[in-house]
């Protein structure tokens, strides 16, 4: 099978050689999709906007391989205070509104770089949602 390396205009990963994602054939891998805001090229302070914008940069990443936030599997959450989890929790109901067909999801707190307080990684079978 063949692998293309998904990019989005103003996402990146600090000018090293990492895509946003990945595709084989029906699955997207993502790298670390950061709470970036594309168009300023900055990291927002506020939680509220980090964990807003990051969801936003991970429908961004679906849209730009061909998927939609149905296809999503499994996101795995990387944060430094788990206190944020009712602020995900709110962005994560909005992108995914069934309760009965969200994906899996890990929440893990790691040391982020500065100023990142959160991080995503999705996997999704595209087309399959």
């Amino acid at each position: 099978m063949t692998r293309r390396s998904i990019e989005v205009p103003g996402l990146h990963h600090g000018g090293l050689p990492i895509p946003q994602a990945c595709v084989v054939g029906n699955l997207l891998a993502s790298s670390g999709i950061s709470p970036l805001d594309p168009a300023t090229g900055t990291v927002p302070e506020s939680s509220e906007e980090q964990v807003e914008l990051v969801f936003a940069n991970a429908r961004k990443v679906l849209e730009v391989a061909g998927g939609r936030p149905e296809d999503v599997v499994k996101c795995t959450v990387f944060v430094r205070d788990k206190a944020i989890r009712p602020v995900i929790d709110k962005y994560w109901t909005e992108m995914f509104p069934d309760a009965a067909a969200r994906p899996a999801r890990h929440t893990l707190r790691i040391d982020l770089a500065e100023p990142l307080q959160i991080q995503l990684e999705i996997l999704a079978l595209l087309g399959e949602g």
